[in-house]
């Protein structure tokens, strides 16, 4: 399969739509109050909205380059980075924790991805633009999103929509770019004070891109999804909501044996939403979920086999998974306290299929080899809301299940000793913290947070092999338990928002991957539990200079140790710093964005992830990037930038190998970046 260009179609689409935009506000804007008004390209994430919480809007314009995907929206929040592919479904880290270690939640469901390599880890069916809010958590400092977020926890939110008379809301955009990008997003409602109707839908591809040597870097994706929503609401406190989604993607990797052949996505959901309820009782939220992910991997569709490689004939392999879940949650509040209780449940079913020769696994029956259940009541309170000085806490009891339904395994296709057990863990996980307002201006925090986490699919079932003497990984890999004290200060007046935050932690149990190639049978994958240490810090500032001047910088690092053998910790990012100046006008504004980044010489080579490792030392880079933005009334306007302005060759630390298939030598060796990267979009409102 080949990717043709699409430029001109899309500079074609694009005119249309801003010949129509131009048109449109000049019959309806002028007729409506509740105009909302663009907001300017966001360089890199804004301060925090309370101690440790990010809150921002994912549909506002962004530079670099409009995200494909999750993970990519998400490197604009300092602490956070990627593990990359190539051009899309990179893999999140947050300081240095990556995986299930990191809670994902989509439209109040988890989604989980089926390649045992995390080919599509759960951020690469998430459009980033097609949600109206993005919440961020970090560290194990809540309870109520589910087990095991020792990391963090990210959401992706969608509002209740609210009409107090018939009427139509329009959100959308098309942007497009070097290496033949190409993006439309829309997102339409229509409703009337009993109810709405929501759909949403959004299309992104683009071809190879070029590094900055010029030497191409096999990246091509294609990709898109559709959501609709149909909501009831009977009064202003009151909500019935049921949806359903689709999706579907193709992306080349540059980094790996296979390409992505399609990414499935199959989603329905129902909520109830009840708010101001009588007495202390406060409001009372309820939802169900389904989501399927159907992903296939071959070395044929995006590629020509390799004769010289470890698969020279024609092979797919088919994987899938089924989540589903549900929660049930209360809120109350009196005077100066707020609780929050309720109970979560979720089931996952892993199966795959796989064939020598073009299309044969579609004649192959699906095998389940994994299923897991999870069981879990939480609690939140808070003592003095809304007063100077607040004290936060929560307690959470899970209850995991998970059997393995492989009946072979190993390289040699052995029986599998431990097919059809179960393990059964009670998993414990809590956190308390103290926030003070020390005066209007500045507010300090303090915390200390708890979680423990069942190994997850790819922890359980990848590995080749487990800890020495062990079976298999399945059969002794323990649950990770981490513990983590985080500790920071806001500042904001009109002028300056600055804030810094810091954290040390200790990890029992951490997993941990050792790879070792050569030999016979190949490469192969080890699983253990080790003790580990975690620290790091963020920082970032915002200041008002002058008149439509404003001059940013943010700084994060992050370190780990290997506590069991004195090591370094793998897969640690290294110190990264960014700088920004924008200038905003009446109707104009422009920006410019230094990111800086350290090398990275703390590195435990062969040692790593169900996705990556440490391929050595990394060199330092900085990139410089321009945008520019007008904005020609309060629904429309138009963003362009350049990424990587001086054209600079450069890899991330944490960085997949480049596969040989695609002309890259045989020993691992780091993918490069993008060059430079020009792109143009439109955002409108209605």
């Amino acid at each position: 399969m080949t990717f043709a260009s699409r430029t001109p179609g899309a500079l074609t689409r694009l005119s249309v739509c801003l010949s129509l935009a131009l048109i449109a506000p000049a019959l309806h804007a002028a007729d409506r109050d509740d105009a909302r008004t663009l907001d300017t390209l966001v360089v890199t994430a804004a301060a925090p909205s309370s101690p440790l919480q990010w809150v921002t809007d994912p549909r506002l314009p962004r530079q670099p380059v409009p995200a494909s995907d999750g993970a990519d929206y998400l490197k604009t929040v300092p602490g956070f980075s990627a593990i990359r592919n190539g051009g899309t479904n990179g893999d999140p880290v947050l300081r240095g924790m990556f995986g299930s270690r990191l809670n994902i939640v989509s439209n109040e469901g988890n989604l989980i991805g089926a390649c045992p390599s995390r080919m599509d880890n759960p951020l690469s069916y998430i459009a980033p633009e097609t949600f109206d809010r993005l919440t961020i958590i970090k560290g194990p400092q809540s309870v109520r999103w589910g087990a095991g977020a020792s990391a963090g926890t990210v959401r992706f939110e969608r509002d209740t929509p609210r009409f107090d008379a018939p009427g139509i809301d329009l959100d959308a955009s098309a942007l497009v770019g070097s290496r033949n990008r190409n993006d439309q997003v829309l997102d339409l409602t229509a409703g009337a004070s009993q109810g709405y109707v929501r759909v949403n839908g959004n299309r992104s591809e683009a071809d190879d891109y070029k590094d900055g040597n010029g030497d191409v870097v096999p990246s091509k994706w294609r990709k898109w999804n559709s959501d609709v929503a149909i909501g009831w609401t009977p009064d202003a406190d009151t909500v019935l909501e049921l949806s359903a989604g689709t999706g579907d993607a193709i992306a080349r990797y540059a980094g790996r044996g296979m390409d992505g052949a399609a990414f499935k996505r199959t989603s329905y959901a129902a909520r109830f939403e009840k708010d101001n309820l009588p007495g202390a009782w406060d409001k009372v939220l309820a939802n169900v979920y389904y989501n399927d992910a159907d992903h296939l991997m071959d070395n044929y569709t995006l590629r020509e086999p390799n004769m010289a490689s470890s698969m020279p004939m024609p092979m797919a392999a088919n994987v899938d998974r089924r989540t589903t879940g549900g929660r049930v949650a209360a809120e109350w509040r009196w005077q100066n306290v707020a609780v929050v209780a309720g109970v979560d449940a979720q089931d996952s079913r892993h199966r795959s299929r796989s064939g020598m020769g073009r299309n044969t696994y579609r004649q192959q029956p699906w095998s389940v080899d994994a299923r897991f259940e999870q069981r879990g009541v939480f609690s939140e309170i808070t003592l003095r809301e809304g007063t100077a000085q607040r004290w936060v806490g929560g307690l959470r009891m899970d209850r995991a299940e998970v059997t393995d339904e492989r009946r072979s395994g190993g390289m040699m296709g052995m029986p599998n000793p431990t097919s059809g057990q179960t393990r059964r863990e009670d998993l414990g996980s809590g956190f308390f913290r103290w926030e003070r307002d020390l005066s209007s201006a500045l507010t300090a925090y303090a915390g200390v947070g708890h979680s423990e986490r069942m190994p997850d699919y790819w922890e359980l079932f990848s590995p080749d092999s487990g800890p020495d003497g062990s079976i298999n990984a399945f059969s002794s890999i323990q649950p990770e338990k981490t513990t983590q004290l985080d500790l920071g200060l806001q500042y904001r007046t009109d002028r300056l928002n600055a804030w810094v935050s810091a954290y040390a932690g200790r990890i029992q149990d951490y997993i941990l991957f050792t790879y070792r190639a050569g030999g016979m049978m190949g490469s192969s994958s080890q699983a253990s539990n080790i003790d580990a240490r975690i620290a790091g810090a963020e920082a970032g500032a915002e200041l008002q200079v002058g008149q439509g001047w404003k001059l940013g910088s943010t700084l994060a690092y992050a370190w780990g140790e290997n506590r069991s053998d004195g090591t370094a910790l793998p897969q640690m990012p290294p110190l990264e710093a960014r700088l920004t100046a924008n200038w905003e006008g009446a109707r104009w504004s422009a920006g410019a964005l230094v990111r800086a980044v350290t090398h990275q010489h703390r590195v435990a080579t062969g040692q790593g992830n169900v996705v990556a490792q440490d391929l050595g030392p990394s060199a330092g880079f900085a990139t410089f990037a321009l945008n520019a933005a007008y904005r020609f009334n309060d629904s429309l306007s138009v963003s362009a930038g350049v990424d990587n302005v001086f054209d600079r060759a450069y890899s991330e630390h944490l960085n997949l190998a480049g596969s040989a298939d695609f002309g890259f030598p045989a020993d691992p060796v780091r993918i490069n970046e993008p060059g430079r990267t020009a792109w143009l979009k439109v955002n409108y409102r209605y």
